[in-house]
């Protein structure tokens, strides 16, 4: 199967997951993926990340991603792609926004790195805006 967009891809797959109350989640790995599950585990969405090599299942390297619940709500409520590969979305640091008031974050690709868009209006640093997540 042909995926044209990996990171929507990650996203739906968490959010199946959530609406499912499941408590992990494979994704194929890759480094932007990689990068944007510490990012989540760093904030608090997820428990913990492992790099899954040993599945027998498939040849491909696989994330395991442990989803973190407080009781039986998880913290991760939504997710929301923004840039997509057809239509980027670039923003310079004074334009990052909020996202639900400051409950989510937004994701920016920057020539540092991936970085929060707290961090982004600190470094001040502009990019491409992935994705929102709360």
């Amino acid at each position: 199967m042909l995926i044209t967009d990996p990171i929507a891809d990650m996203l739906i797959r968490l959010q199946n997951a959530v609406l499912r109350e499941q408590r992990c989640v494979n994704v194929p790995v890759s480094r932007i993926k990689r990068q944007i599950a510490d990012i989540l585990t760093r904030e608090g969405y997820l428990d913990k990340v492992e790099l899954d090599t040993e599945d027998g299942k498939s040849v491909q390297p696989m994330l395991s991603l442990t989803l973190k619940y407080v009781g039986k709500r998880p913290t991760l409520n939504g997710v929301k792609r923004i840039s997509k590969p057809g239509q980027r979305v670039y923003v310079g640091y004074k334009d990052v926004q909020k996202v639900k008031n400051g409950l989510g974050i937004s994701i920016i690709s920057t020539s540092r790195g991936l970085m929060t868009g707290a961090e982004a209006r600190k470094a001040k640093a502009g990019g491409e805006l992935l994705c929102y997540i709360w």
